[in-house]
């Protein structure tokens, strides 16, 4: 599938001179609440609210496993490490994250097939589904980075060209995310106000923003009101667990600085409704192993 056309009406502006602070213009659960699917319709509505949903058990212990192999193989192929998809740690020179892994590892592949994986979007997104981003994220012991507050549409937005909030995250945890050891934390309900950023998006900015990212964040004082407005909630879980979040929820996590790896794959879907067109805020795309230009349904 190619491209649909390049210009549309931004709905949501950022990376101006000023910070903006704009209501969402697009509805959280696409689908109706009782559209046939794996998600209860209960969950379904908490998901609207809250703008995540958590999945105590979204592939069991030895699918964990396998997927736990692959990372490892993954992570320690120098082939890899070469890959311009493979992003490392700027102290530790330790792979942090390797993009497209559903393009590179069938093993991901088939997870981003799975009924229970893509299913979920498509109940959410209330349409066909594409891959707008794969990735696994690494986080070994003492001392990985972590990713500070941003929301991921914003930077989709800007960068990427999405034009509407039809977007989902899962990330499937492969290690048991810890209160200690650089965990999740979304604050509940921020999905309902977009946050333009201020300050112009640099050229190449991904080069940068993959390790510790700079444009697109938010300022302390935003932060500040939104955390004392929404709060904060920190995921904790076993391996196998799951947390589905809107494209639009303000989100981050810490530094992992106990013993305890926290490694993670983490897909984005959007709607096949919903497709990339030029990017409203950056001068030029990002490469497609971050942003997909590849709009063909998950089968």
């Amino acid at each position: 599938m190619t491209a649909i056309p390049t210009t549309t009406v931004d709905l949501y502006p950022s990376r101006g001179a000023a910070e903006v602070s704009v209501p969402r213009q697009d509805p959280v659960l696409w689908g109706a609440p009782d559209a046939p699917g794996p998600i209860p319709p209960a969950d379904l509505l908490s998901y609207e609210r809250d703008g995540f949903l958590t999945v105590d058990r979204l592939i069991t212990e030895d699918e964990v496993e396998v997927c736990r192999r692959e990372l490892r193989r993954l992570t320690t192929d120098p082939a890899v490490r070469a890959d311009e998809r493979s992003v490392v740690e700027p102290e530790s020179g330790q792979i942090r994250s390797v993009f497209e892994v559903h393009r590179i590892s069938e093993v991901f592949a088939d997870l981003v097939r799975d009924e229970r994986v893509a299913g979920r979007a498509r109940q959410i997104l209330g349409s066909d589904v594409y891959v707008h981003q794969s990735r696994i994220n690494v986080k070994p012991g003492f001392g990985a980075g972590g990713f500070y507050w941003h929301s991921d549409f914003e930077t989709w937005h800007a960068e990427d060209g999405l034009p509407r909030m039809r977007t989902v995250s899962v990330s499937i945890a492969l290690t048991e995310n810890l209160d200690t050891n650089g965990g999740l934390m979304i604050m509940p309900g921020s999905h309902k106000t977009f946050l333009g950023c201020a300050g112009a998006t640099p050229e190449d900015n991904y080069r940068k923003s993959l390790r510790m990212q700079e444009a697109g964040t938010p300022s302390d004082a935003a932060l500040t009101e939104m955390a004392s407005r929404y709060g904060i909630r920190l995921f904790t879980g076993k391996a196998g667990s799951a947390t589905w979040f809107d494209c639009n929820c303000m989100h981050g996590s810490g530094d992992n600085i106990t013993p305890f790896p926290r490694s993670n794959v983490f897909i984005v879907f959007n709607s096949v409704e919903n497709t990339a067109v030029e990017p409203f805020a950056a001068p030029a795309r990002r490469p497609e192993f971050i942003g997909a230009r590849d709009f063909t349904p998950v089968e």
